[in-house]
């Protein structure tokens, strides 16, 4: 099969077909935990084309029509789940509405028109007999809170994974490498007295011994791609009146880890050094890596793509095989108020997953 010389008109039908689709999207909200209409939409229009499908809870998948068991299977992956609209929007976010080239409402950049550039990507391929790989798509909840219901409950029915395109809007670059996250809850306990006498052990202050140990610190591995690990206190609390020295004081600890340390071994440097009482929510949003002589990624070189590493988290971080994360759309988009993607970027999406996965070369 060639594709090489894809134009916008051998595309267009692909891409009105992926823009009807998202503006059915936009218009069914789809919280996270709360996306059974959107799964619904996604069923019915595989359903539509005679594309045997799968569900479990609000996750939806399909695999190629020609399978074959020696072929490697490559994951195409993204989310059908938004955040809650901001409160600055003024439009109606499930309302979608092209104007000037712009599709705008909720979930249109993220992840919308990820999914359905993926999806059209898919059905290109869908009857295609000579694949280098098997492909799966799984269009899948709970990404925006890393739920438990979400890619994390699918991956176990996928059968063995050889690689994953994770749908995420890039600006179509591709990210070798994404930033894991930890949320730690800390707490510093000191003995109450009375403000007025010398008397008590300040939790606050032995609080802010340890925040200004974690400001300072460094890790000492620091990746060419991601960088250092980031260490920020994000919230405090402490004290319930004013003429009692408060015993305990709590705070909360953002970790973002690059791929030299696991989440584990971060947590272990942090609770070593500093006084407070640290209780880790999760440690199962590790750093992701995929190395660059890849075949994904070097096939996204033979395109010039722009390789980065991202400090964002994706559902990334639950999968445990190499994954490239891009897609359309512009990050810096997402969660915004009056999000939107442009329709242009949409075909673009299209047209370089089409050729990403044709130029693997195993």
């Amino acid at each position: 099969m060639q594709h090489k010389t894809m134009t916008t008109n051998t595309l267009q039908p692909a891409t009105t077909i992926a823009v009807e689709l998202l503006k059915q999207l936009v218009a069914a909200p789809s919280f996270s935990r709360e996306e059974d209409i959107t799964a619904r939409i996604l069923e019915d229009f595989f359903r539509e084309r005679h594309i045997p499908l799968e569900r479990k809870g609000n996750n939806i998948w399909v695999r190629s029509r020609y399978w074959k068991e020696d072929r490697p299977t490559l994951l195409l992956n993204s989310h059908h789940d938004t955040v809650r609209p901001a409160k600055a929007w003024t439009r109606t976010p499930f309302q979608p509405q092209i104007e000037d080239g712009k599709l705008y409402g909720l979930g249109s950049n993220d992840a919308g028109g990820c999914l359905v550039s993926l999806i059209s990507a898919f059905l290109h391929f869908y009857e295609a007999r000579e694949l280098p790989v098997n492909l799966v798509l799984a269009a899948t909840a709970e990404e925006e809170i890393s739920g438990a219901n979400g890619i994390a409950s699918v991956v176990p029915e996928l059968g063995e994974l050889w690689a994953g395109i994770i749908g995420e809007p890039t600006l179509l670059q591709m990210a070798v490498a994404e930033k894991g996250l930890m949320v730690i809850d800390a707490e510093a306990q000191g003995k109450a007295g009375h403000a007025a006498r010398e008397e008590g052990i300040n939790a606050v202050y032995v609080a802010l011994e340890d925040i200004e140990w974690l400001r300072r610190h460094r890790f000492e591995r620091v990746s060419p791609r991601l960088g250092p690990v980031k260490v920020s206190v994000t919230q405090i609390e402490a004290g319930h009146q004013h003429n009692v020295v408060p015993d305990r004081c709590t705070f909360v600890i953002d970790v973002r880890t690059n791929e030299l340390y696991s989440n584990q071994e971060a947590f272990e440097i942090l609770q070593q050094n500093t006084k407070s009482e640290l209780r880790p929510r999760s440690f199962r949003l590790n750093s992701s890596r995929i190395e660059e002589d890849h075949p994904l990624v070097q096939s996204g070189q033979q395109l010039d793509l722009t390789v980065f590493g991202s400090p964002t988290l994706s559902d990334q971080a639950l999968l445990r095989i190499p994954t490239l994360k891009i897609g359309p759309g512009d990050s810096a988009r997402s969660h915004t108020a009056d999000e939107f993607i442009f329709l242009e970027e949409i075909e673009q999406g299209i047209r370089t997953y089409i050729q990403l996965i044709e130029g693997v070369r195993l």
